[in-house]
């Protein structure tokens, strides 16, 4: 049932009510771990409903399942440790120019975390996934707007995370759920919501970002909204390796019927023979993928309409015919064109294969010169992620200034990989330059705690009023500088 805005109200206003309840780093880190082990014992029931909403299947819900509870007990350490706090302590200095007081800066959670639902992961970016997960140990209560398509998840595993608050004895009220579209965009105007995390597609996201904007008093908005993922191959990595590169690709941008938000869904390649190798490569590994459910018809419908509207454009060819596979389900595709029919005055309409289309498809670009290859990079937005594939024997001289022309355009870049599979890891970032993300943060990974806290610094202040983190002597141990 839809939320009113009445009910959205009452949801933020008990959220708010649960903040205090925070505070105290063991007792978060505690509930971060029940919570996921909860999640764990009810594993059956978890993803019965979730393959029943999405049909993502057991396999896939599995690993994901397991992901999503390893985030949560990788933010309960987070939290432990203390690192996050990022405390700085200056001793006073009468000397200095000018003279300096005793200063100690640390940072505290900013408030009640509005998180948007994805619909491509019902759990590892949902209800119990990253957003939620790293403003819980952030100390910031979270009200959740449930994705429309996997709302029976999206309640059980809100049951779950309240049950966990209640057995640490928290207000079950630091995790909310509510439905509705209306009830999102009340959300993000809600003026107890301090900050806000989205999952989703460009459009979505940039109407509430603007509405996060246009508050009488602005927030955070932390939406991840859409990406290309480029990829480029040297000419000396097509010739050491094409059919491997081809290979890797359609497995790659087929995985999860291309519903992840890293598929690489563009990539320049050379003409010639090694580029012709690769090609087929591709071409052969997508031809045998099985036409596959995408999570919602709205979707499919997107898919469908979107490679037609590539496969017509002047010069494009269809090397494996993406589209309907079947009344339910779509066919894989691959889409190529020359690398100078994305410039120049010949470009008309061609500025939709620098795109995202969500779904299994990706768009070959066949570049005869270095020149083409920065032309095209040129005219790329921001990005999760940028793919380089050089040579791996002996020393490749495009690398380089290759690499250099990548790492403006994405938020993580990788040399010889392919980049679905966000590793939940401290090094870890998920995120770029717009549309990639609206904001310069990781949502995976330790430092996506981040985006939820605001340093404050005590000036003069006597040691019996200062944060125990603060104090002379470090009473609880936590990393200082």
């Amino acid at each position: 049932m839809e939320a009113t805005a009445e009910e959205v109200d009452r949801a933020v206003r008990a959220a708010h009510g649960a903040r205090a309840a925070l505070a105290d780093r063991t007792v978060r880190a505690a509930f971060l771990r029940t919570a996921a082990d909860l999640l764990d014992e009810a594993r059956a029931h978890v993803i019965e409903a979730a393959d029943a909403e999405t049909a993502l299947g057991p396999v896939r819900l599995t690993g994901e399942l397991a992901r999503t509870t390893a985030q949560l007990r990788s933010f309960a350490e987070v939290v432990e440790e203390g690192s996050f706090l990022d405390i700085r302590i200056d001793l006073p200095d009468p000397d200095a120019t000018p003279p300096r007081s005793d200063m100690r800066r640390w940072k505290i959670p900013l408030g009640v975390v509005a998180v948007y639902a994805a619909s491509n992961f019902p759990l590892a970016f949902s209800v119990p996934g990253g957003d939620t997960a790293s403003a819980l140990a952030a100390g910031c209560p979270v009200v959740v707007k449930a994705h429309p398509d996997h709302p029976a998840t999206s309640e059980l595993c809100a049951a779950l995370l309240r049950r966990a608050a209640a057995k640490e004895g928290l207000p079950e009220d630091v995790v909310v759920l509510v439905h509705g579209f209306d009830a999102g965009v009340e959300l993000v105007r809600h003026p107890l919501v301090a900050a806000a995390g989205f999952t989703g597609s460009v459009r979505g996201g940039r109407a509430l970002f603007d509405a996060a904007a246009a508050r009488a008093v602005p927030i955070p908005f932390h939406g991840e909204l859409g990406s290309l993922n480029p990829v480029v191959i040297t000419p000396a990595a097509a010739g050491e390796r094409a059919e491997e590169i081809g290979a890797g690709l359609a497995g790659s941008m087929t995985l999860g019927a291309g519903q992840f938000c890293t598929k690489p869904g563009f990539v320049l390649a050379p003409r010639g023979e090694d580029g012709d190798r690769f090609l087929a490569a591709l071409t052969a590994g997508v031809s045998e993928t099985e036409p596959a459910v995408m999570l919602d018809h709205r979707m499919r419908d997107a898919f469908v309409t979107g490679v037609a509207e590539r496969g017509a454009l002047d010069g494009v060819r269809t090397p494996v015919t993406p589209g309907a596979g079947g009344e339910h389900t779509v066919s894989a595709g691959v889409l190529a064109v020359d690398a100078d029919r994305l410039t120049g005055a010949a470009a008309t309409d061609h500025h939709l294969l620098l795109e995202e289309c969500f779904g299994p498809v990706t768009v070959v670009a066949r570049y005869s010169s270095r020149e083409e290859v920065t032309a095209v990079l040129g005219l790329l937005p921001g990005n999760l992620t940028a793919t380089l594939h050089i040579a791996e024997r002996d020393e490749d001289g495009d690398a380089a200034p290759l690499l250099a022309e990548l790492t403006p355009l994405a938020g993580r870049v990788l040399v010889n990989g392919w980049p679905t599979g966000v590793a939940v890891a401290a090094a870890q970032h998920h995120g770029g330059p717009y549309p990639a993300t609206t904001s310069t943060s990781t949502s995976v990974g330790a430092t996506a705690i981040e985006r939820w806290l605001r340093p404050v610094t005590y000036q003069s202040t006597p040691d019996h009023l200062l944060p125990p983190e603060l104090r002379d002597g470090n009473p609880l141990g936590v990393p200082r500088r």
